[in-house]
């Protein structure tokens, strides 16, 4: 069955290579390989050119608006008319041999909308590998369900996005472009609140490629963060426990540098938070950098101050759910 492959992207020049080498197998009949590039200078667009000039499955994309939301969109719209399903694959992740041929039978066996899949994450640098242990653990996912590497399947509100019918997508407008991020978490709500259904799969998954740095982790984060506070916003809810945890971060920092001064009791929830990721964080191993996965309630540290700033200054600054901050 052929399909619609997009692939959103940034700055990927040390990752799209491989991503085109694994799927241009895949690429037969009317199927179609989408980069959509947001104004990569570090190579990307001249290895997807390459890639094009000899397979004419393969398209670049410019999509001037940057974020993931706008590339999906644009993607579609122009490509969609051809397909039953697209497949979004993540720029900065790995997949399994099967990915595409797994999802297109899961979604015919379960008469699904939309299949998503769990995500793991892995890290080849000591920075990296410290943030993978923390994203993985309940300390940097809080049980998210498509975070749980044990899943047999299962119908889910949410999940890692991979396919979707063109026909659902469209039907409830596409991704929301004013989401710096959570777009996805944004969209499933209107597929779910009119009917649609989303199945998490247990027959294949992602691994994930951390971010490099600290500073871009803590980006990454903070839009994460701005992105669901915009999606409350819109959709009337309030963040769910897993997600209320990490937003009381900043509020507890605050507490802790005003008043901590007046009583002690003050500070003690912000240094419980400190004890706490330090301690489960030093849980951690690995075997090629056994030190940083020690360490790994650092980059957790970041990601939760991360997200609950970000979500914290999009609800006193509306005009920041709009900004897209990129790393």
């Amino acid at each position: 069955m052929s399909c619609l492959i997009i692939i959103p992207c940034l700055n990927e020049a040390d990752h799209i290579g491989d991503l085109l080498t694994h799927f241009s197998p895949s690429l037969t009949g009317n199927s179609k390989l989408v980069v959509v590039d947001g104004g990569s200078h570090d190579g990307t667009q001249e290895i997807v050119e390459r890639w094009s000039e000899k397979d004419d499955h393969i398209v670049l994309l410019h999509n001037p608006d940057k974020i993931q939301s706008a590339a999906m969109n644009l993607a579609v719209d122009q490509f969609g008319d051809d397909y039953e399903y697209f497949i979004r694959i993540d720029a900065h992740g790995q997949y399994p041999e099967d990915f595409i041929t797994t999802l297109l039978t899961e979604a015919e066996k379960h008469q699904a909308d939309s299949v998503v899949v769990s995500m793991y994450t892995e890290g080849h640098t000591p920075f990296q590998v410290s943030a993978a242990i923390a994203q993985n653990s309940k300390l940097g996912n809080g049980g998210s369900p498509h975070r749980n590497a044990q899943n047999d399947g299962k119908w889910v509100e949410h999940g890692h996005h991979a396919l979707m019918k063109v026909s659902a997508y469209r039907a409830v407008g596409g991704y929301d472009e004013t989401f710096v991020a959570n777009e996805d978490a944004e969209l499933d709500k209107r597929l779910t609140d009119v009917g649609y259904k989303i199945w998490l799969t247990g027959q294949t998954d992602m691994t994930y490629f951390p971010r490099k740095t600290p500073e871009s982790l803590f980006k990454q984060y903070y839009n994460y963060g701005k992105g669901r506070a915009a999606n409350c916003i819109k959709h009337n809810t309030i963040p769910k426990l897993r997600q209320l945890i990490p937003l009381s971060v900043v509020p507890v920092l605050l507490m802790a540098l005003l008043l901590g001064e007046w009583h002690f009791i003050f500070a003690f929830p912000a240094l419980l938070w400190v004890a706490a990721c330090l301690l489960v964080g030093a849980t951690g191993k690995s075997e090629r950098f056994p030190l940083s996965a020690k360490l790994s309630g650092l980059p957790a540290m970041i990601m939760h101050f991360g997200w609950s700033l970000g979500f914290c200054a999009a609800l006193i600054f509306p005009a920041l759910r709009r900004k897209p901050v990129h790393d």
